[in-house]
């Protein structure tokens, strides 16, 4: 006996669903506005014929007319035509010269008009301007009726005036249309544009913060697979970057202990001159060792973002440089709110212009604020970097020679901390060599 198969159910709330539904709902919506807009407003925008008083006009005309002698019938008859259609009494039904149709007979509010006359037998004909051939000039509106004396009264009308134009009418349908078609649209993108926005806040949120919580999984099928896959691949990511900080915050740590012992070592050599060799080695390595635990522990990146003024942290970094020495200039709005995290910027700022003052001399800071992002140049007067190496001076523990060397103190983290913290915020930094000569770093954070 073959085992029962079991297929997976498909999900309910999905794109294609939803389109498709949309469509739908559309096409009703417009199907019932446009019903009640006849229902309504119908007698308004095209009345139908017995609700105009045209057929109650029409029986006293013809009541009067044929209440008088024929010799003034004509007269009266002038004096009944208006604007809206012509009034002419004819003695032979030949001489109204109307098109031949295969059954004249007037039906719509034929009885109403038979009643008006008081004549249940009185013959009544209509004719419509489609009655009339293509190559036969004059066609119109046209009503016959046959007097007692079996002569006739014509009333004729170029079109059909009352009640709003056609176009006026195909106009408010159109309006009808875009209507209900926005009214659908708009319930309908509310529903998906909804989960995609907190999708797309969500990944901006991770990019600035890895520290962010998962996205909410709602929305349609789609949409709740992207998150879940975009939620995994997060989870994933903060998982190796807590494995990878921890590991090498722990070589870091571990690397103190030799370094003690070498030290210690050390000591018993007698060399005075090798033993001061090494003493610089140990403590270049011991620098690094702390720089490189400073940079894998850094608390900053747990710090949450916050609204503080960007103006006022770049005085304070400024006046922090004046009180130890160093002469920085700053050009820029004394006040810009920015939403970030200040101690991380701080401290990236500080890496930035402290090398401005080492390896470039005469540093100025300038604060430039855009539409959708703000920037920050650094600028000095020193050598520059040489294109080639502008990429490589962000790799871990890489220096310059020349300018940059192990007697200034670096170790070759300042620039990669600095860009962590930049790309955190979802921002850039480069570095520009100026035209005259000197450096310039240009640090670009985007405004939510």
């Amino acid at each position: 006996m073959k085992p029962k198969r079991t297929g997976t159910r498909r999900p309910r709330d999905t794109l294609a669903r939803w389109i498709a539904l949309t469509t739908l709902v559309a096409m009703l919506t417009l199907l019932a506005l446009n019903a009640l807009f006849s229902l309504l407003a119908g007698a308004w925008a095209r009345p139908p014929l017995m609700e105009t008083g045209l057929i109650e006009k029409i029986a006293a005309i013809t009541r009067i007319i044929d209440s008088v002698a024929p010799e003034q019938r004509p007269a009266i008859a002038r004096a009944a035509s208006d604007r809206l259609f012509s009034t002419q009494w004819l003695q032979h039904h030949e001489d109204a010269r109307l098109p031949v149709v295969d059954d004249p007979e007037y039906s719509d509010g034929a009885t109403l008009l038979r009643q008006q006359l008081g004549r249940p037998d009185a013959r009544i004909e209509g004719y419509e301007p489609s009655d009339w051939p293509a190559d036969q000039p004059g066609g119109r509106y046209a009503a016959m009726i046959e007097l007692s004396d079996h002569s006739w009264v014509m009333f004729s009308l170029p079109a059909r005036s009352w009640g709003l134009e056609e176009w006026e009418r195909n106009l408010i349908i159109i309006a009808l249309i875009l209507l209900s078609a926005f009214i659908v649209a708009l319930v309908a993108t509310r529903h998906l544009a909804a989960p995609l926005e907190r999708f797309a806040e969500g990944a901006r949120r991770f990019g600035v913060d890895h520290q962010a919580p998962p996205i909410p999984v709602v929305g349609p099928y789609e949409i709740r697979q992207a998150i879940l896959a975009f939620n995994a691949m997060q989870a994933q990511l903060k998982h190796f970057i807590e494995d990878r900080t921890q590991m090498l915050a722990a070589i870091s740590h571990d690397l103190r202990a030799p370094l003690t012992r070498m030290r210690l070592r050390g000591e018993f050599i007698e060399d005075t001159e090798q033993q001061s060799r090494l003493f610089r080695d140990v403590d270049e390595m011991q620098a690094m060792i702390n720089s490189a635990l400073e940079f894998f522990r850094d608390d900053a990146r747990l710090e949450h973002p916050t609204a503080f003024d960007l103006a006022e942290l770049l005085h304070t970094v400024v006046d922090d440089f004046k009180d130890a020495g160093s002469e920085v200039a700053f050009d820029g709005a004394p006040r810009f709110v920015y939403t970030g995290r200040p101690i991380g910027l701080k401290r990236a700022l500080v890496n930035l212009i402290d090398n401005a003052i080492k390896y470039g001399g005469e540093p100025s800071v300038q604060l430039k604020a855009w539409d959708d992002h703000v920037e920050i140049h650094i600028l000095d007067r020193g050598p520059g970097i040489a294109p080639e190496f502008r990429e490589q001076v962000f790799t871990p523990f890489f220096r310059l020679e020349g300018s940059r060397n192990k007697n200034t103190g670096g170790v070759g983290l300042g620039l990669s901390a600095a860009r962590a913290t930049v790309l955190e915020h979802g921002g850039t930094l480069a570095l520009d060599n100026r035209r005259d000569s000197g450096l310039q770093v240009r640090v670009s954070l985007p405004l939510n």
